[in-house]
């Protein structure tokens, strides 16, 4: 079974570890891009805040896996 990472602004993504995620905090473009590069080979699924989904633009949506799902503003 996969595991699940969130990227985004610490104060948005911190709490996510009381769940178990992986949280990797980001703030600005290069490392958010940093961040989702870097992402383990397990991780099924990333939550990403707005801004960092912006960020990642095309990067985001350019294959199946890891699933994405963006944290609404």
């Amino acid at each position: 079974m996969g595991s699940v990472a969130v990227i985004g602004e610490e104060t948005a993504v911190s709490g996510f570890a009381l769940a178990g995620a992986l949280v990797l905090p980001a703030e600005g473009e290069d490392a958010v891009h940093r961040a989702w590069s870097n992402l383990p080979d397990d991780i099924q699924v990333v939550i990403v805040t707005a801004q960092a989904a912006r960020q990642l633009g095309d990067a985001r949506t350019a294959k199946l896996l890891p699933f994405t799902v963006v944290i609404p503003s």
